[in-house]
């Protein structure tokens, strides 16, 4: 299957990878040329996994994105949320009929960049798709290097417009075929992982995060009172879930400490093993706040309001990293309200969803 690769990330490499050792033809678009050039010249990436480390063959690197998109028949956009509205209005002259665009994770962003897309003027016949975490746990260790210490094993996927879940499910499934259909752009949203993880980490590490150069929240930094919160925001995530009768599974994030039924299976231990998340975390710039929390929790926020389901966790973070960022976070780019859609019924929402706009 020809598949386009637009990021050039963490996960744009893994997936470019990963897809291309599968025997797919991989194109992938990052549009700094220059920090591109390395894989472009090679015309490979070194994965690193369980399996050792070899060179994989890349069909093509580009930084022009209608040559990766061109006959590609999936889009993948393994990038932050807060990317995808600038990829949107670039891949929107190229985006044709029949494609299928999948977004791991997306915010919301399937809604997103599909209603961008056709305000620009493109209303061509396209599924968008996104998941709750990303296909891979992965780490670049170089300029065209990549480790994967973990792959995915259940991927629930949401489709923008839902009516068009069967065939866009089939085609990602041939990329993925841990995905598996969760109903519509909304469900997929709440089953988005980074919410729910990564702000109570951030704000609960904030004074070792400033102190210490390099800082490991997921080792370190998971302690029992971190996680008591976490459980309690998930619970808040998963009531909302059901006050819009999104059914289960829910994937709880306690699965992912306590058991192997989580997307990842058993990966907790393995994160932290591997080392790749001791690192320097700016907490005013890294996307565990921009897009995880700005976007992503402010979204979840937004889904609870309007269903009335209390979400004093959710509220609470978002009123404390609004504290050091100097602005209200219930107002962000990716709520209900801004997004123009809190004026509706559950039953209204539901079925621009399922039908499009």
């Amino acid at each position: 299957m020809k598949i386009a690769i637009l990021g050039g990330g963490h996960g744009a490499y893994a997936a470019a990878a990963d897809l291309s050792e599968a025997d797919h033809e991989v194109r992938l678009w990052r549009r700094d040329a220059g920090a591109l050039e390395p894989v472009a010249k090679a015309g490979s990436i070194t994965l690193k996994d369980a399996a050792g480390s070899r060179d994989v063959r890349i069909a093509l690197a580009t930084a022009d994105i209608g040559a990766a998109m061109r006959g590609a028949e999936l889009i993948v956009i393994p990038t932050p949320a807060i990317a995808q509205e600038d990829i949107a209005r670039a891949m929107a002259p190229h985006l044709v009929d029949g494609q299928v665009v999948f977004l791991p994770p997306g915010t919301f962003g399937s809604y997103v960049m599909a209603r961008l897309v056709e305000e620009v003027g493109n209303r061509a016949d396209v599924a968008w798709a996104e998941t709750g975490t990303l296909p891979y746990l992965a780490r670049k260790h170089g300029e065209r290097e990549v480790n994967v210490t973990i792959r995915a094993i259940r991927l629930p996927t949401g489709v923008y417009p839902a009516r068009k879940e069967r065939e866009a499910i089939e085609v990602i499934r041939k990329a993925y075929p841990s995905v598996h259909g969760c109903g519509d752009a909304l469900s997929g949203a709440l089953m988005n992982a980074g919410p729910v993880i990564h702000p109570p980490l951030m704000v609960m590490n904030a004074a070792p995060l400033q102190h210490f150069e390099r800082w490991d929240i997921h080792n370190e930094g998971t302690q029992r009172a971190v996680r008591d919160v976490t459980d309690r925001l998930d619970q808040e995530r998963i009531a909302v879930r059901e006050a819009l009768g999104q059914g289960a599974p829910h994937y709880p994030l306690a699965d992912h400490y306590n058991n192997d039924q989580w997307m990842y299976g058993d990966a907790h231990k393995q994160l932290v093993k591997s080392g790749d998340w001791r690192e320097n975390i700016d907490l005013y710039a890294h996307r565990y706040i921009t897009e995880d929390t700005e976007l992503g929790l402010a979204f979840l926020a937004s889904a609870a309001r309007f269903v009335g389901v209390d979400a004093p966790i959710a509220h609470g973070l978002l009123a404390i990293v609004g504290g050091f960022l100097g602005r209200d976070l219930r107002k962000g780019p990716r709520t209900l309200e801004t997004l123009g859609l809190a004026g509706l019924t559950p039953a209204q929402l539901k079925q621009r969803l399922h039908d499009g706009e």
